[in-house]
């Protein structure tokens, strides 16, 4: 096969997966500019929104990864003209992300005394507790919009929710301005006015692409007259299975970093601070290649649907070789700027703060040097992992992404990242190391199932 069969899928895979790219880069866009107008306060506050966001990461990590069930059986379902399937996974894959929201929320509530347990800056942990409560809340919404996200997704539809994510980031750069800084009469809240311009946004969210769905021709039927809670316990269990193991991919590669966040506590609210900057940044790069992964799972969950085995490997190498590229796009970029992107999230012209500000942005220079080298294994391995679940195939993923974070890249991060060792250096050559590791052995089982697809159809 030649470079061309390749190339000639990118103006499609671009099309399908720009407004999901967009929409990811929304959700993280809303983290980059509170960490920006939080680092104008200082150090102190960004280390706080760090530390709260890291309870908030494993979360999301829970309820995003558990609503990717949904994309792959709409898409087959699409495929097939099967509405009556198409309209059930939608209404158990909302409910149980509706419950899950919840159920997240109340967690994150009682978990919060964790914090005083967890060694960080005691300045710090006094900032974060008020943030997460309001932070905390807005995982319902954040929840049940991923699961309405998932379903237009799966329709191939993925431009709606990009525009209920511009709209939600537009009313949240604007409530920040006027409630973190006290602007226009509001009082000055500091954090707290970050939180309370996330929970607005994300409420706004979901009653968007809702209202957008339903006066879509091809959507309108699905998410209208809904009864919600008439289940069926074949679709819950269904739902259930391909869920749980797609979150808990999610929650062992979210919980790592969220482990670097609370390692960089152990070093002080500077590097803790560092680790929140390159952390952002990456983030937004990573957030690019989630949006190929959605279309890396849309397109093989179809050929799936089609037993068209050939074409899904072909369709899905393609997806990876774009992926690739784009992600040595930003490796170059971090490369050159390492040391200018931190200056945009501290206020160059603080003197009480300067000596810290130095610090965290030295401590983040270094740490994007290795992000732009993990730029392509963690492209490599979230790429692959989309079209694992297009195939439906998630229970041995789980299992090698847990290997990969947990029993390879987390001991590195431990021992390399003591202050005597490397520091924050150290902790991020452990996620290169685990992202390295995932990449590697999830394209062998893609690999190898795709091949096995293919043998057994042609028998």
């Amino acid at each position: 096969m030649q470079l061309k069969d390749y190339t000639k899928e990118f103006k499609y895979n671009w099309q399908l997966a720009s407004p999901v790219m967009l929409g990811m880069l929304g959700h993280t866009f809303v983290s980059f500019v509170d960490n920006i107008m939080v680092g104008q306060l200082g150090t102190a506050q960004l280390a706080a929104v760090s530390l709260g966001n890291s309870f908030m990461f494993i979360a999301m990590s829970l309820g995003i990864g558990f609503s990717t069930a949904i994309t792959p059986l709409i898409a087959e379902a699409d495929t097939a003209e099967d509405f009556a399937k198409g309209k059930s996974v939608f209404k158990h894959g909302l409910f149980l992300c509706t419950v899950l929201g919840i159920l997240l929320f109340s967690l994150i509530l009682l978990a919060k005394p964790l914090m005083y347990l967890m060694e960080q800056p005691i300045e710090v942990v006094e900032l974060a507790i008020p943030y997460l409560d309001l932070v905390a809340f807005s995982l319902i919404p954040l929840v049940v919009f991923q699961g309405i996200k998932q379903f237009s997704d799966g329709m191939s539809m993925t431009k709606a929710p990009m525009y209920a994510t511009i709209l939600a980031n537009v009313i949240n750069v604007g409530l920040n301005y006027v409630l973190i800084f006290g602007k226009f009469g509001f009082p000055e809240l500091g954090i707290v006015g970050a939180a309370y311009g996330t929970l607005v946004s994300r409420l706004v969210m979901v009653a968007h692409l809702w209202f957008v769905l339903k006066g879509k021709e091809k959507s309108k039927a699905f998410v209208t007259n809904i009864k919600f809670f008439v289940l069926d316990k074949l679709m819950l269990k269904k739902l259930l299975s391909l869920g749980f193991p797609s979150a808990m991919q999610m929650f062992f590669e979210v919980a790592i970093f969220t482990a670097a966040i609370w390692l960089s506590g152990l070093l002080g609210k500077n590097a803790q601070a560092a680790n929140q900057i390159a952390l952002n940044l990456s983030s937004m790069a990573f957030m690019v290649a989630m949006g190929l992964s959605v279309a890396a799972m849309v397109r093989v969950g179809n050929q799936k649907g089609l037993k068209q085995y050939f074409e899904l490997r072909r369709i899905a190498f393609s997806i990876f070789l774009f992926g690739v590229i784009l992600a040595i796009g930003f490796a170059i970029l971090f490369f050159l700027f390492n040391k200018e992107l931190p200056k945009l999230y501290l206020d160059s012209d603080d003197i009480e703060n300067a000596i810290d500000n130095k610090e965290v942005m030295a401590i983040a220079s270094k740490l994007l040097l290795v992000a732009a080298i993990f730029q392509i294994s963690d492209s490599i391995q979230v790429l692959v992992l989309g079209a694992l679940r297009g195939l439906q195939d998630v229970k041995i993923p789980m299992v090698l992404v847990f290997v990969s974070y947990w029993i390879v890249g987390f001991p590195v991060s431990w021992f390399l990242g003591k202050e005597e060792a490397y520091g924050s250096f150290g902790i991020w050559l452990g996620l290169l190391a685990g992202l390295t590791t995932a990449s590697v052995l999830l394209y062998i089982r893609f690999n190898y199932l795709t091949k096995r697809l293919i043998l057994s159809s042609e028998k």
